[in-house]
């Protein structure tokens, strides 16, 4: 078989070693993909499926049949499909090197396939000296059609035997439990994001955050482009976004929102409402917990995405009742029960640790302890389930901060001061965990998201030995798990021109495969059931699966911080009132009467 003579091409077209992007539009009959096609064609698991299945018999072919001639063109679209679903960068060199031919060869039909647009190439220095390759439009095109009709084949070929009904039993790279699927690694856009400086992001800085820092260099591949993030403590953060609001043009692509603040990052006109500036189903809404994609509404209209759904939880050592042959701490009672026997002073053991700083710590944790006895902060109207705080419009509620149950939260945390560490005083979300985590504290409050402080340490006292439960209720209250976290939002202020790549990259860092990864990479916090009910995620953790079973009960309640635009204010009053309280200054009826006084004027006051 003679060769003809290929024609004259120009080199710094195509040469694979030199940049210059092809376009997602293959150059022969086919038109464009529509973005919404070639997102389907990406999430479709038979691709992933077939990419595997190929490799491992091209493989088996190559090594079992001597002579035998590799498929060059095969083969590197394999790898590169392959690499492209597990989020690996893909050179050019690697491209060659997984062809299986020579050098010089692979090179040539390395071309071929960029020649017929197969291949996009995106810069990875500012130079564009150095180059990284990924799936075009069309090869996806081409590739799922492939898939389906392997698929169709496999499955005429392995059906599987007869059932007694005359069916078959079909199975094909999946499983056959409801439920189990695992998520496929992150995956680049199929197109990058063309933001000038970069993408922008401003976030808190916790464990789940500085996750998504770390896995930046991996990000900036999926997404196509640098990414900048800025992390602060939870008041600097809220201080950050309303000061980015008052700048003609927004610093940051997306923020971070605490679940409390969006009613009044709502009201001040801080974040856009979502459907003004996407297709809302691109989100899957029905995969979030349900409590926590709540929580990004007003008005009904979603305002951000959940990056993080963390509930409060009581971490308690199960070794500790075990030995001791006492019940989990399920309820008040079986708190100061539980603290009362572990609290031990000169063994430098103590009963309980929590939020006691002053300001948003304590003030946070008032809200949620009244919870726990059934208590709103607000005069919220009682549903079934809890109460309502869907519908936060209205500019007439009133504070329940003096109320019975209310004041049966501040004695009981009054209580709690005799079997706490003798600094519980000046304690907040992480000094809490410490002294659990290292085995002087029997019961801890804590956030999910700080379960890795322990979880991931073996060296830890905690490791391994900790139970997880709601918040332990009150006699007129019920189980629940205050749900905490962040959303991601788009800020009013972003340039029209940013907005759709912003928008692409709220959905990549939200999606099931992000939420995944920040899980393996040591995040204990997953905002959607498909991520707790992946199975590779549940070895890493009991918390997933327990909180994707308090999501099904209803325990998940984001209504004991309702996000009124004044929420913050009222946290800062609680925080400093409960706090006098805790040091004797004042009694338990004089703090809540003066908390009450100053919710009632606070909500009083026109949010501007």
């Amino acid at each position: 078989m003679t060769n003809k003579r290929r024609p004259t091409r120009n080199t710094q077209k195509t040469d694979p070693m030199h940049h210059d992007p092809v376009k997602l539009v293959h150059s022969g009959q086919n038109g464009p993909v529509s973005a919404k096609a070639v997102a389907a064609m990406v999430d479709s698991p038979d691709v992933l499926r077939v990419v595997t299945l190929l490799q491992g018999i091209s493989t088996e072919i190559d090594n079992g049949i001597e002579p035998s001639t590799a498929n060059p063109h095969l083969n590197m679209l394999l790898h590169l499909l392959h690499s492209h679903f597990e989020g690996r960068v893909v050179s050019p060199s690697a491209m060659v090197s997984a062809s299986g031919v020579p050098y010089a060869t692979g090179t040539r039909k390395l071309s071929e396939l960029m020649d017929a647009g197969f291949i996009e190439q995106r810069p990875r220095t500012k130079s564009g000296k150095s180059v990284s390759l990924h799936p075009s439009a069309h090869l996806f095109e081409v590739f799922s059609q492939v898939a389906d009709r392997i698929d169709r084949i496999a499955q005429d070929a392995y059906g599987g035997a007869r059932r007694t009904d005359g069916a078959r039993d079909y199975y094909f790279g999946g499983s056959y439990q409801p439920g189990q699927t695992m998520i496929a690694p992150p995956r680049a856009l199929p197109q990058s994001l063309k933001l000038a400086g970069g993408l922008r992001i401003l976030v808190h800085g916790d464990p789940t955050f500085m996750v998504m820092e770390n896995l930046k260099r991996q990000f900036e591949q999926i997404v196509g482009t640098d990414i900048h993030q800025r992390a602060f403590s939870i008041d600097r953060l809220r201080e950050e976004a309303l000061r980015n609001a008052t700048r003609s043009r927004s610093r940051y692509d997306l923020i971070a929102v605490d679940l409390p603040w969006l009613g009044e990052f709502v009201k001040k006109g801080v974040i856009r409402p979502l459907p003004d500036v996407m297709d809302v189903a691109r989100l899957e809404p029905s995969d979030f917990h349900t409590a926590g994609w709540r929580a990004t509404h007003w008005d009904e209209v979603p305002y951000g995405v959940p990056s993080q759904t963390t509930p409060e939880l009581m971490f308690y050592r199960k070794d500790w009742f075990a030995e001791a042959g006492l019940e989990p701490p399920h309820t008040i009672e079986r708190v100061i029960e539980a603290a009362r026997h572990f609290n031990n002073p000169r063994r430098g053991r103590y009963g309980v640790a929590w939020n006691a700083a002053r300001g948003t710590a304590l003030g946070h944790t008032f809200m949620m302890t009244c919870a726990a006895f059934g208590q709103p902060i607000i005069d919220l109207p009682e549903i079934a389930g809890g109460y309502d705080a869907d519908h936060l419009e209205r500019d007439d509620f009133r504070p329940m901060l003096d109320s019975s149950r209310a004041r049966e939260a501040a004695e009981y945390l009054m209580e709690l001061m005799q079997f706490s560490p003798p600094d519980i005083l000046s304690m907040s979300w992480y000094e809490r965990v410490r002294p659990y985590a290292a085995g002087s504290v029997a019961m801890a409050y804590g956030y999910t998201l700080l379960a890795p402080y322990f979880e991931l340490d073996k060296s830890c006292a905690a490791h391994g030995n900790t139970g997880y439960l709601p918040h332990p209720h009150g006699p007129e209250g019920a189980p629940i798990a205050p749900v905490g976290g962040y959303a991601l939002c788009i800020p009013a202020n972003l340039a029209e021109e940013r907005i759709p790549d912003a928008v692409e990259a709220l959905i990549a860092f939200t999606s099931p495969a992000a939420q995944k990864l920040y899980a393996q990479e040591g995040s204990r916090t997953a905002p959607r059931y498909s991520v707790g009910a992946d199975p590779e995620v549940r070895r890493l953790s009991p918390i997933f699966e327990l909180v994707d079973q308090m999501s099904w009960r209803d325990e998940l309640q984001f209504w004991p911080r309702p996000p009124v635009p004044q929420i913050s204010d009222i946290i800062t009053v609680c925080g400093n009132e409960l706090h006098d309280m805790l040091r004797g200054l004042v009694s338990p009826a004089d703090a809540l009467a003066s908390a009450q006084a100053k919710a009632e004027a606070i909500l009083r006051t026109p949010v501007t």
